[in-house]
Formats: structure tokens, sequence, C-alpha cells
């Protein structure tokens, strides 16, 4: 693979796992860790903890705890509210372990932008669901929650 395909499949990973994490990390963290130990993906040496399976066992367990938990109005709310301290680092960690080996400024500058793009999508997850939580039918709320699980 040439270095623009290398750069290329490394920003997309680094976009596109910050962008998923901020919606769902533990389903993110799941299909990395199973893609890689099963190698359909190539994932960099800094990830491959993600393929112990440890990790995907409780990147398991978290993902169905939130499965259930995204589908009761309020409830999800607050595990959102509580998962803003946890998208966010872990959207950063994630975009500064897919640049691989690298300067260390450059680690740090995937860090910040993973973490930017997490912040945004969890954003935009968080806020679009408080005011779908207004509502006082639960159909748009688990219409909402099944898009994020086909989505992420």
């Amino acid at each position: 693979m040439g270095s623009y395909e290398a750069l290329m499949a490394t920003l997309a990973l680094t976009m596109g796992a910050s962008w998923a994490s901020g919606i769902n990390l533990y389903a993110v963290m799941l299909v990395l860790g199973l893609g890689g130990a099963t190698d359909n993906i190539n994932l960099p040496a800094e990830l491959s903890v993600l393929e112990n399976p440890l990790v995907i066992g409780a990147a398991a367990v978290m993902y169905v705890v939130q499965f259930f938990i995204d589908k009761i109005p309020g409830l999800d709310s607050a595990w959102d509210t509580l998962h803003t301290f946890v998208r966010i680092p872990a959207g950063a960690m994630l975009a500064a372990g897919t640049v691989g080996d690298v300067s260390p400024a450059m680690e740090i500058a995937a860090g910040i932008l993973g973490g930017g793009v997490a912040a945004t999508s969890h954003a935009t997850k968080t806020g679009t669901r408080l005011m779908l939580n207004t509502s006082p039918e639960p159909v748009t709320n688990w219409s909402a929650s099944i898009s994020e699980d086909f989505w992420c």
C-alpha cells in the first residue's frame, strides 16, 4: 500500500473511531477488537490491546447494558451525561492510538482532533436525546436509540 493510501486508511480509522465512540463507545471497541482478533482489521500495535478477550468481553457486556439503558427515556440521558466523561477521552485515546508509531507531537495532535470529533458527536447525540425525551410517547426515543445502534 502506498503512502497516500496508508495515510487515508489511518485518517479514516482515526476519525471514524473517534466519531463513533462519541455515540456508542462500547460498540466501537467491540467491533475493533473482534475485527482485529479475527484478522479482518489490521489494527496498529498501539490498539492491539482491543483484541484481548477480556477487553472484548468487557466491551460486549457494556454494550448490552447500554443497549437496554438507551431505550428508557430519562435513564438514557443520565447515562449519556455520565458518559461525557468516558466517551470523549476514549475517542481521544483511540485517535492517538490509531496513528501508530509517530512523533509525540503527531500523537497529541491526533488525540486533540479525535477528542474534538468525539465531543461533537457525543454532544449531538446527547442534545438530540434530551430533546426527544420531552415527548410524552416513547416511540421517538426508541427509534433514535435503534438508529444509533445501526449506525455505529
